[in-house]
């Protein structure tokens, strides 16, 4: 069947989605395509695995695992937003709304003390974080900017800010005893079955995992963060921020390294204000405040206390930061500093927007200023390292003249998810975890600590030879160079590079230049290339797609949003990735003060192009491909006459940028001569649109400037958010009819 699944999230994204989704639906329907959605934002997912606690008429179905069985089909072609990768304080927000809505979902168990929490944990636990990803990503993903964008980049340059050879801001991270450091790593040479266990000094066994199953040439690596040698760092970083006047920052990936990296978090906060956490212990554990939740939870839960205790908190927190260095701010308006929500300190968006921002991050009298960017490990953070140093002596990048960094990285069946599942564990006790075979035989194995990360990651061996065959594709098509972010001094890259080197002589590589590079030398090797105005492919793990698809876009085109970003489905689907989401909630509450809605939805008209396409190759369904083509020209007129949505109230938003769209693919699919049937079918409706569309325009910047209610952040009413998002009578009755005659 001819059929795309359109997701349905979370924030901006969902917003734009009531607006958007209308117009998709009267187009695709009157060329005979299927466009159905599935809800999988985090409360849609909560839902979903708490059915049993809901009355029926409450009851969603799982869709995200319902998708999760798609992708392995050769029909799939699923176009997904982008989600929440919920941290525990968003975790229990989403909770807090969807009881006060009248669904009878348990509270998150922080600490479970009975089988029945333990049960509920677990549920939670494949809610949270990276839990949509994982699932939907059965291929290895290919990200660039596309060639209309990439032009208006360098026809309307963003800002890039101006550097200072005395910048004084710089990364941090750890020497040693970090992830880097400790890791192991070996290829298994058969199926198998390892289980993880904890084995305490006086030799008590604790089974931590009990089954993990291996298919034979599988990569799987463990390291270790030490908590002692954290905190030593921690507290030399916070001690050195102070001293060098710089703002002290902590860079982390508390999203999809879900369970390592709020931990991680929770060590910096509570370095920071070290006299608050021990001299008022009891008082903070008596209202279950986790230094991994921030200061958010901690002003939330200052309100349960008597009023005594709760002011020598506060006292004690001015008193602390009076002392330490100067905190970056996420909202200096607001007083929300890098310490406040662990989500808010996500990596791959926060050190591109410092980096943009001349390296300089904003204080707290809302002014930039020099910064320390705390990473404490080492894996990938010469990445930022390389790129401060780079233009601290060569000063900003030049949108129009920059080359651009396309990205093959390997993710496809959960490859190097590190940090972030069932296999990553906060050491109870002195001993030694070790990673023990079927046999008994001891695979991997580190001496650990109270306090202690340790973690366990695996890398299937068909995803990396599908990265490999892909990376050479892409290579073949554009006659880029491609580089191999690998180490051959790191345990896991080691692994990595035999089977590179092994799948790469079964591909014709006559003429490409293939390059392998450790994080450094390919960072210098890439900018050096994009400051020349010349092009590269980036080939990479995991967490370094994240970080890459991320950096070089903000630098290149001003957002991640705007990228291409496909999943060739290894089992011949396709998955269409519209952007990244990390600015999402600002977007949200401006536009529930301001009925203004900045999101930009250019990824979602460069996915469904590319969805369509497919969908036309798969089923050669022309009508497909004539609405993919003519998606892609409608953008890129769009583009060039700069009707994308304004971030300043009572100029055009994501609504009005949806009318220009609908506008222009109207025409382009009425002056096609390919199929003269669907010509005539979108000429009337070009016509009007053309006709009314500044009536359309000034219906819909009408309603902007005042508060709009939603009812409800994760779980809004679908009523009001519907007719929020579709405020111009004249485009909607267009739209309506057309959907009808059609």
């Amino acid at each position: 069947m001819s059929t795309i699944i359109y997701t349905y999230t979370d924030e901006a994204p969902a917003l734009a989605t009531n607006s958007l989704l209308p117009i998709i639906n009267a187009f695709s329907g009157a060329a005979g395509v299927q466009v159905e959605t599935r809800d999988i934002s985090l409360a849609g997912r909560i839902l979903a695995v708490f059915g049993d606690h809901l009355e029926p008429d409450q009851r969603v179905d799982d869709a995200l695992a319902e998708l999760g069985e798609l992708v392995t089909r050769p029909e799939a072609n699923i176009i997904k937003l982008p989600n929440i990768s919920a941290s525990v304080p968003q975790l229990k927000a989403a909770i807090t709304e969807l009881q006060d809505d009248g669904y009878a979902v348990p509270d998150y168990p922080e600490e479970p003390s009975t089988p029945e929490e333990e049960e509920i944990r677990a549920r939670y636990d494949t809610v949270k974080g990276s839990a949509v990803n994982p699932v939907l990503r059965e291929g290895n993903s290919d990200r660039r900017a596309p060639a209309a964008v990439k032009a208006f980049a360098r026809a309307h340059p963003h800002s890039m800010g101006e550097w200072s050879a005395d910048s004084q801001s710089h990364v941090a991270t750890m020497d040693d005893h970090d992830f880097r450091h400790t890791e192991e790593s070996i290829t298994v040479d058969r199926d198998d079955d390892v289980r993880i266990e904890h084995v305490a000094d006086d030799g008590e066994v604790t089974v931590l995992k009990k089954s993990t199953p291996l298919l034979a040439g599988e990569i799987i690596d463990a390291a270790v963060m030490r908590r002692d040698a954290l905190l030593d760092f921690l507290a030399e970083q916070v001690a050195d921020a102070r001293e060098q006047g710089v703002l002290f920052s902590i860079h982390l990936k508390a999203t999809m390294m879900k369970v390592s990296d709020p931990i991680i978090f929770g060590h910096a906060v509570r370095t920071y204000f070290d006299t608050v956490f021990t001299e008022h212990a009891e008082a903070l554990e008596s209202v279950g405040v986790s230094p991994n939740d921030g200061l958010a939870s901690l002003d939330t839960a200052l309100e349960e206390l008597p009023d005594d205790q709760a002011a020598a908190i506060r006292a004690e927190l001015d008193a602390a930061s009076e002392r330490g260095p100067d905190l970056a701010q996420v909202n200096s308006a607001k007083g929300i500093t890098n310490l406040h929500v662990p989500s808010d300190v996500i990596i791959d968006a926060s050190m591109p927007a410092m980096i943009r921002s001349s390296g300089q991050m904003w204080n707290a009298d809302d002014a930039l200023q020099d910064a320390k960017a705390v990473i404490p490990d080492s894996s990938y953070a010469d990445l930022y390292a390389e790129t401060i140093d780079d233009c601290r002596v060569n000063g900003a990048f030049d949108p129009t003249t920059m080359g651009t960094v396309q990205n093959i990285g390997l993710m496809a069946k959960k490859a190097e998810e590190y940090g972030s599942h069932d296999k990553t564990f906060e050491i109870d006790g002195p001993g030694v975890v070790r990673v023990v075979d079927r046999d008994g035989t001891t695979l991997l194995e580190h001496a650990v600590d109270t306090g202690d990360i340790w973690r366990m990651c695996q890398t299937k061996d068909a995803p990396v030879r599908d990265w490999v065959a892909l990376a050479v594709r892409r290579a073949r098509a554009t006659g880029m160079p491609i580089v191999f972010w690998l180490d051959d001094e790191r345990a896991h890259d080691a692994q990595l590079l035999a089977k590179v080197h092994e799948e790469l002589a079964n591909h014709d590589t006559d003429g490409l230049q293939v390059e392998f590079l450790d994080v450094a030398e390919a960072t210098r090797f890439t900018l050096d290339r994009v400051r020349r105005g010349e092009d590269t492919i980036s080939v990479t793990g995991n967490v370094l797609r994240d970080y890459l698809t991320d950096l070089f876009p903000i630098l290149e085109v001003g957002t991640s949003a705007k990228m291409l970003s496909i999943v060739p489905l290894m089992n011949g689907g396709g998955l269409f990735e519209t952007g990244a989401g990390g600015s999402a909630p600002k977007h949200v509450q401006q536009f529930v003060s301001e009925n203004h809605l900045r999101w930009d939805s250019l990824g979602e008209f460069l996915a469904l192009g590319a969805s369509l396409e497919h969908l036309a190759d798969t089923f050669d369904n022309d009508r497909a491909r004539l609405l993919g083509q003519t998606i892609s020209d409608a953008t890129a007129t769009l583009l060039q006459h700069g009707q994308g949505p304004s971030r300043v109230v009572d100029e055009i938003d994501n609504r009005g940028s949806h009318a220009h769209l609908a506008r222009h693919w109207a025409r382009e699919l009425a002056d096609q001569d390919d199929d003269a049937e669907l010509a005539a079918t979108f000429a009337p409706l070009a016509d009007q649109l053309d006709a009314q569309i500044d009536t359309i325009q000034e219906e819909l910047l009408a309603v902007q400037g005042e508060p709009v209610d939603i009812g409800g952040y994760f779980w809004p009413n679908r009523a009001r958010v519907a007719e929020a998002m579709r405020p111009s009578a004249t485009f909607n009755a267009l739209l309506d009819q057309f959907g009808t005659d059609a």
